[in-house]
């Protein structure tokens, strides 16, 4: 367990490139126009540029170190819950706070997009975190593929289920209610859920490609 505490402070430390960025898009990001987006949602690059960090970054230092594979999957797992549960954190309070203040626009946060707000803040905050972290993990596993014949191939059919299921109606509707279900959830319990069971699926996933992954 030291060793994999050891692991996350590394890992955050590390990821210093990922908050300047974000911290820079959320406090000088501007919109013209009568609805604007929430500087807060702007809190969600940092859960898609962490993993690129983790994954191609700090994998061959902490192997270099001495590191388990083990132990760094774990380490980045609890980094990502760590990171989520803060980007939550930081854009509920900026929903609640900062947004009302702009009385002249109508500002726009995807907790409200997503019908999450429906269910009180507090609720919506952890279904926030929760999609976050599912978000951060799919990106980890995906990245963490590239390098593999198996990585080009998933590539591929995402590639092709897009390109195949966009001007299908019927498929269409199907990709509409993934993403509904995953993204566009009001019903809170189910979409943690979801989330949580898609995020362990993934982890064990990630576990096995970890264990082909070389330096």
């Amino acid at each position: 367990m030291t060793a994999i505490v050891a692991i996350v402070k590394r890992l955050l430390a590390s990821d210093k490139i990922s908050f300047i960025l974000t911290a820079l898009v959320v406090l000088c990001a501007t919109s013209s126009g009568d609805v604007v987006l929430s500087n807060g949602n702007y809190t969600w690059l940092l859960a898609v540029l962490t993993p690129f960090f983790f994954v191609f970054y700090d994998f061959s230092k902490l192997m270099h170190l001495g590191a388990s594979k083990r132990d760094y999957f774990f380490g980045c797992l609890i980094s990502y819950g760590l990171l989520a549960f803060c980007i939550s954190l930081v854009n509920t309070v900026i929903h609640l706070l900062i947004d009302p203040v702009y009385s002249a626009q109508t500002v726009i946060n995807m907790m409200d997009v997503c019908k999450w707000t429906g269910n009180g803040m507090v609720v919506a905050g952890l279904q926030q975190m929760f999609f976050l972290l599912l978000v951060m993990v799919f990106l980890h596993v995906l990245l963490s593929m590239q390098t593999r014949w198996y990585g080009w191939l998933t590539d591929a059919l995402f590639v092709a289920m897009i390109c195949i299921f966009t001007p299908i109606a019927p498929l269409r509707a199907i990709l509409a209610e993934f993403f509904q279900t995953i993204m566009l959830n009001d019903n809170a319990v189910l979409h943690i859920c979801i989330c949580l069971l898609l995020s362990a699926a993934l982890s064990l996933g990630g576990l096995v490609v970890l264990k082909r992954k070389t330096l």
